[in-house]
């Protein structure tokens, strides 16, 4: 997510009242997570194990909860709880603006595109030419649908990400200040959720086809040409390259890469990434020939286990 302006390091230290190390004038340009940071973005790190990979990461700033030596070329701000503190940005550059009517004002809708009866659409969001949405669809700020987009009933495009730190108090959820950013020629079929990025976008590339009742998680970036099947559950920041096919009620774990043209078959767990170009079945996730040889030997356990008995 970036800055509507530039700001400097502290002024960033001022709004979330912290200690900084670095030039007063340090220039910040936005925040992100760790996958897509950029320089001039902030990131944040409240655990050891990730220390290094924040300092060292494209992020030029770093929220970080302990004093520790400052890169050449960055600068910190040090806090207590980055979590905290990086919510604290997102609420104060991505407040959430109540809606006073079922489509904003503000929407940017293209020629001869239909919009069914009882749909909910928020603030600055853009749709595209010859777009279908139909009823009961919601849409969440800032949202980007292209052209010819085909979007069924009950769909909600931009909830928030399934992103919580456990507290002692109970779940504390990361705020989402991201986009959804829907490509052309994308059919979304009923009653599918695709949450927006955490700081940046979730996307649907230009061609791809989704069936009814699929989940994709934050910040997921999903080729083109792809074909996902029903009860479908991708996790965020998954990375899924073109022509993926995906059969029904598969599901993937958070972080993983699909390559290009893979075939995932039904109720396959991606639990790792996968190279493309393969076919791939089960849990944990292999080549399906394989499982399937797998499987054929398992059936002759049996048979073995009678003739070590008669030994």
């Amino acid at each position: 997510m970036k800055f509507p302006n530039p700001y400097t390091l502290k002024q960033i230290a001022n709004l979330i009242d912290c200690k900084f190390v670095g030039q007063d004038d340090f220039p910040v340009l936005g925040m992100n997570e760790i996958h897509v940071v950029e320089s001039g973005d902030i990131v944040f790190v409240d655990h050891p194990k990730y220390y290094d990979k924040a300092l060292q990461s494209a992020a030029t700033i770093v929220l970080i909860n302990k004093e520790v030596d400052c890169p050449e070329g960055k600068a910190l701000l040090i806090s207590d709880d980055p979590f905290r503190d990086f919510n604290k940005l997102t609420q104060h550059f991505k407040p959430f603006q109540s809606a006073s009517k079922s489509i904003s004002d503000s929407v940017t809708v293209g020629d001869n595109t239909i919009i069914q009866p009882n749909c909910f659409i928020g603030h600055n969001v853009t749709i595209g030419a010859n777009c279908i949405i139909h009823s009961n669809v919601s849409i969440y700020d800032d949202a980007v649908i292209g052209d010819n987009v085909v979007i069924h009933a009950g769909s909600v495009l931009g909830a928030s990400a399934f992103y919580y730190k456990n507290r002692p108090e109970g779940f504390d959820q990361l705020k989402s200040g991201g986009r959804v950013v829907i490509e052309d020629n994308v059919h979304i079929g009923a009653l599918c959720t695709i949450d927006k990025g955490v700081t940046a976008d979730t996307i649907i590339g230009a061609g791809s086809k989704l069936d009814n009742q699929i989940q994709v998680g934050h910040d997921t970036v999903i080729g083109k040409k792809c074909l996902i099947a029903s009860q479908v559950g991708i996790a965020g920041c998954v990375v899924i390259g073109d022509e993926v096919t995906i059969w029904g009620q598969a599901g993937t774990a958070s972080g993983i890469t699909i390559g290009a043209k893979a075939i995932i078959l039904g109720q396959t767990g991606v639990t790792k990434s996968v190279a493309g170009g393969k076919t791939y079945f089960g849990t944990p996730i292999d080549e399906s020939r394989n499982k399937l040889k797998e499987f054929a030997m398992l059936r002759q356990l049996p048979k073995l286990i009678e003739k070590l008995k008669e030994l």
